[in-house]
Order: C-alpha cells, then sequence, then structure tokens
C-alpha cells in the first residue's frame, strides 16, 4: 500500500524523494492507523494488533511513529527476544496480538 501510494504522489514530489518516499508513508501510515487504531489495513485482514504491553490499548501516535520509523531500519524486526517482541516493540513500548474476529 506505501509503495502504491508514493508511485501515486512520486509526480507531485519529484525524483529527489523516489528513494525515501514509500519508507516515510510507511511511517504516517503507521503513526495514523497503529497510533489510533491499534492495527493497519493489513493488521486487520491478519487479524492481528500493535498494542501497548501495558494496558493492551493502542500505543499513541508518538509511540506508533517511532515503531514505524524503526522498522524502517528493518534490522530491529530481525532481532527478537523469547516473547516474539523485536527491538521496534521494545522502543515503543508495544506486543503484537491477535484480534478477536
Amino acid at each position: 500500500m506505501c509503495v502504491l501510494i508514493a508511485r501515486l504522489l512520486l509526480p507531485l514530489t519529484g525524483a529527489a524523494w523516489r528513494p525515501v518516499l514509500p519508507s516515510v508513508i510507511l511511517v504516517l501510515e503507521y503513526a495514523f492507523f497503529v497510533g489510533l487504531f491499534a492495527q493497519t489495513p493489513g493488521m486487520r485482514v491478519m487479524r492481528i494488533r500493535c498494542v501497548s504491553d501495558k494496558d493492551g490499548g493502542a500505543v499513541g501516535i508518538p509511540r506508533a511513529a517511532l515503531r514505524g520509523l524503526l522498522l524502517v531500519l528493518v534490522v530491529p524486526g530481525l532481532i527478537m527476544d523469547n516473547r516474539r517482541r523485536g527491538w521496534h516493540d521494545k522502543a515503543a513500548g508495544s506486543v503484537m496480538v491477535s484480534a478477536e474476529p
């Protein structure tokens, strides 16, 4: 979805944004959807949610943006603990859980 949106916006932004535009859109999408609704459209389809590790609610826009920014770096998602939480989850205080149908 981020790449599709980036392709649509590229004529408006110029070639200089081409390498980073999908990543910027990913962080913005994460901040909005995960921050407010605890799941992106893709997470909804897969029936998973990204919730606060403390209270199980939405993580909020700043923490979701941090999580998205760290996901763009890829490495935090590859290094996980025994609870399957990557560095991006630990930094944002989030955890992935199953969504109820």
